[in-house]
């Protein structure tokens, strides 16, 4: 894994998740937006080997906090957990088709949106009226825009996906 690459590309999607700039795409129901960093969370978690997806699962998660998180460590704590657990179906599960991608997207961001929520609400904070309809939109919105955004991803990391191979 290239650490230096992998800090530069977290910090640089952390700070456009936290713009104002993914709000231009944001579908209008619920205002819901795609989670980048829980995009490269199942990212890294297919595409690396198992140490490394829990290292990051993990600092994606403190990133998740910084940008996005209300409470502190609940982000950290559910991208953590779910990010090595996604890890570790992985060494049982070829996760290498798009629908699978998608589907292992949507499954981790409502898991992770709901003990994020749980979370929260133990250190009696809140953030939205309507959590589940708001992490089902993200969670619907996340994973129709992560298999696309799983390219840049590959490239910018030099990670070779044999997308194009035959098998």
């Amino acid at each position: 894994m290239r650490w230096v690459r992998f800090a530069a590309f977290i910090s640089l999607v952390a700070v456009l998740q936290a713009s104002l700039l993914l709000d231009i795409i944001a579908l209008p129901p619920f205002r819901s937006k795609p989670n980048l960093l829980l995009i490269l969370l199942v990212f890294f978690a297919i595409h690396s080997n198992t140490t490394n997806a829990i290292i990051t699962s993990f600092a994606i998660g403190f990133a998740a906090d910084i940008s996005i998180g209300y409470t502190m460590g609940s982000q950290t704590i559910s991208f953590g957990l779910f990010g090595t657990a996604l890890a570790y179906l992985h060494r049982v599960i070829a996760i290498r088709k798009i629908p699978y991608q998608a589907l292992a997207i949507f499954i981790t961001a409502f898991m992770t949106g709901t003990l994020a929520h749980f979370l929260a609400l133990l250190r009696g904070q809140s953030a939205v009226s309507n959590v589940y309809s708001a992490l089902l939109g993200t969670a619907l919105y996340s994973a129709v825009v992560g298999p696309v955004f799983f390219l840049p991803a590959a490239w910018f990391m030099r990670i070779k996906t044999h997308r194009l191979s035959r098998r």
